[in-house]
């Protein structure tokens, strides 16, 4: 069953959060970040599709984003990168707090899979027990200096049309059918006909986005994940945004050099950015499912 709500975060604001409870007892808890320029209400299949086997699932609307920001899309005050994971703390704590003894797994898709790499390396990791990073990469180096550069030189407010050109317009290019979403036309045509999906974030939203990613591969902050906790890393071949897998191997390389010991990889060989959206989709709840049922407390 879905419900929704809102919540008063650390500064105020007021975040929307949507629910997907079981029938019975929960015997386990599964957090979702959800991707850029698209909203939580996006994830009720999977969410129901864990509820089957008894999981709650629960994924907040993102500063900037859906509900929580609906008559400003792409833009808010402050610094969403840091606001926004303070948000996901908060509720992690919350969940964590309700059923302190189930196994609790977080999911993040591409926006939210950057959150959730920086979220792994900054709060106390006994709060959850497993991590999904779907549609993810390795992402540093020049393209993220650039993109904080650009931003940083523009109006926070206005849309950051010229960053849009350099990512989504450049990843689309890359298909006959014009997609990177989905190879699946109806699965794209239902993104962009969500009134939450396919705006263009603003400048602040980019320029705190990269000044977050600036650090999170060093030997410091990688020191900080929990060895052992299980990782899988989730992702399309064909998904522009992680290089066509060589970007997602080269996350997948550096946890290990890092030194954990769980982390794994699937590569779905036809799908693009969205595994569960694309014709790996059934294949894709399966592949989830046997990770997420598999963590224990």
């Amino acid at each position: 069953m879905e419900n929704g709500y809102y919540f008063e975060s650390h500064d105020g604001k007021r975040i929307f959060v949507r629910e997907w409870t079981p029938d019975g007892t929960p015997v386990g808890v599964v957090q979702i970040f959800h991707g850029m320029a698209e909203h939580s209400g996006r994830y009720a299949k999977l969410a129901e599709y864990l509820n089957e086997s008894g999981y709650l699932v629960f994924a907040d609307d993102h500063r900037a984003h859906g509900n929580t920001d609906k008559d400003t899309l792409g833009y808010c005050d402050g610094d969403i990168w840091n606001d926004t994971l303070g948000d996901e703390e908060i509720l992690n704590k919350k969940y964590r707090d309700l059923y302190p003894q189930l196994p609790y797994v977080i999911l993040g898709h591409s926006y939210g899979s950057f959150l959730l790499q920086a979220y792994i390396e900054r709060v106390d990791n006994s709060l959850f027990d497993g991590v999904i990073l779907s549609g993810s990469a390795k992402m540093q180096g020049a393209q993220v200096t650039f993109g904080k550069l650009v931003a940083s030189l523009s109006k926070e407010k206005k849309p950051a049309e010229f960053i849009k050109k350099m990512s989504f317009d450049a990843y689309n290019k890359k298909f006959s059918e014009g997609s990177f979403v989905s190879g699946l036309q109806e699965e794209t045509k239902r993104y962009y006909a969500d009134e939450f999906c396919g705006f263009v974030c603003s400048n602040n939203f980019y320029k705190r986005f990269f000044g977050g990613l600036k650090g999170i591969y060093s030997a410091k902050n990688l020191a900080k994940i929990n060895r052992s906790m299980p990782i899988l890393l989730f992702s399309g071949q064909q998904d522009p945004v992680g290089n066509f897998g060589k970007s997602v191997k080269a996350l997948y390389d550096t946890y290990v050099k890092a030194g954990l010991a769980d982390v794994r990889i699937k590569l779905f060989p036809d799908s693009r950015h969205e595994v569960l959206n694309d014709v790996s989709g059934e294949e894709g709840l399966i592949v989830l499912k046997e990770f997420i049922t598999a963590i224990k407390r």
